[in-house]
């Protein structure tokens, strides 16, 4: 690795993996997915208390990068977690923030480990730790924080760090600024988020944690107020089971009892050729897919109204993107409204690791966390 580069190691964990990249300037260097025995991780009680777990394997990792020791560090970027509700961008790792990060005052989520694991090992070498668009940006207008109960705003937490990265490559190909753009993204995986890009800010999007907006994957999205209300009390005995049924048991898994998208697809392709299919209903699996695409393109046509109709383009990303099914579905019914750009996959680590280069090289500002 070259001493002139800004090398950066990325890191990103998840509730049961660790993704990791080291990058040389934009161009990357090496790429690992270390997946962790889950009974391992239920002996520990706390998700911090995986720390030094997680930062070992991850040091261990790295003897693995071909000509590559610490010392070549520029910086660590890292997933941030759960924090205080923030505007988008870069932020050095603070005090601040890993006391919020290790007491889980906003919230216990594998997230939080991002940006501890990244601290401690740019501290044995000499560097900073980033963290890049958490989970928790918040940049809504006033309108949209009214949900209809006073005591229950609309939150914003979605898929910041790929959709803000997703929306500047669009914003680049269409020959604009991110902030010159008005952009419908959606991020369309296990759980879907559906964001307003507003002139660089995420003015609207669905809670893409808690099962607001279509339903996805796993996601139960909205569901009817007061019939689920009714469930609510008829299960009150049941309080985790009610949670799973909105998020990790809801959506395509509740009507199709998978959540392996390859495999429903394949389903749909044997249905419409007239092949025999083995487990999956074809003609089911055709119309769930159909419904998950009518609610998606619900959502992006509804958005488009936050900007009165003034969409430079639409932008698909995540691993649903994959999908031409997907991808085509919701294409047929939103391309009135601008352009339809596709961007597969989730592109975390190299939204890390791009970021924290511009912001080295001061093309993007450094922000502090404050508690």
């Amino acid at each position: 690795m070259l001493s002139d580069k800004v090398n950066v190691l990325a890191v990103n964990p998840g509730s049961t993996s660790t993704k990791l990249a080291v990058y040389s300037d934009y161009n990357e260097v090496w790429r690992k997915t270390l997946i962790h025995d889950v009974s391992m991780l239920r002996a520990y009680h706390e998700i911090t208390d995986q720390l030094d777990f997680r930062k070992k394997v991850v040091l261990e990792s790295l003897k693995e990068v071909p000509d590559f020791s610490l010392e070549h560090l520029s910086a660590v970027a890292a997933r941030g977690g759960l924090l205080r509700p923030l505007a988008g961008g870069v932020y050095r790792v603070n005090d601040e923030m890993k006391n919020d990060l290790r007491t889980a005052r906003y919230g216990s989520h594998a997230s939080n480990l991002g940006a501890l694991i990244a601290d401690e090992i740019a501290s044995e070498t000499g560097v900073d730790a980033f963290i890049v668009d958490p989970v928790v940006v918040d940049e809504f207008t006033p309108l949209a924080r009214y949900s209809g109960i006073p005591e229950i705003p609309r939150k914003s937490i979605f898929h910041a760090l790929n959709q803000k990265a997703t929306a500047k490559r669009a914003a680049k190909e269409l020959e604009k600024t991110y902030k010159e753009c008005n952009l419908i993204v959606a991020h369309m995986g296990g759980g879907t988020s559906i964001g307003m890009h507003e002139k660089g800010r995420v003015v609207d999007v669905n809670n893409a944690l808690d099962g607001e907006g279509p339903f996805s994957i796993e996601r139960a999205g909205t569901v009817p107020a007061g019939d689920w209300m009714r469930y609510v009390l008829s299960h009150s005995d049941r309080p985790a089971a009610l949670q799973k049924k909105l998020t990790g048991r809801g959506g395509v898994v509740a009507y199709l009892g998978t959540n392996n998208a390859k495999a429903i697809e394949d389903t749909i392709e044997k249905h419409k050729k007239g092949e025999k299919t083995d487990g999956l209903d074809g003609a089911e699996c055709l119309e769930v897919m159909k419904a998950l695409c009518y609610q998606i393109s619900r959502e992006i046509s509804s958005l488009a109204a936050v900007v009165s109709g003034n969409v430079d383009a639409v932008v698909l990303t995540g691993g649903l993107a994959f999908s031409e099914f997907v991808t085509g579905e919701i294409k047929g019914r939103v391309s009135f409204i601008a352009p339809v750009m596709i961007y597969p996959g989730e592109n975390e680590l190299e939204a890390l690791a791009s970021a924290v280069v511009d912001a080295l090289r001061g093309k993007e500002e450094i922000l502090t966390y404050q508690a």
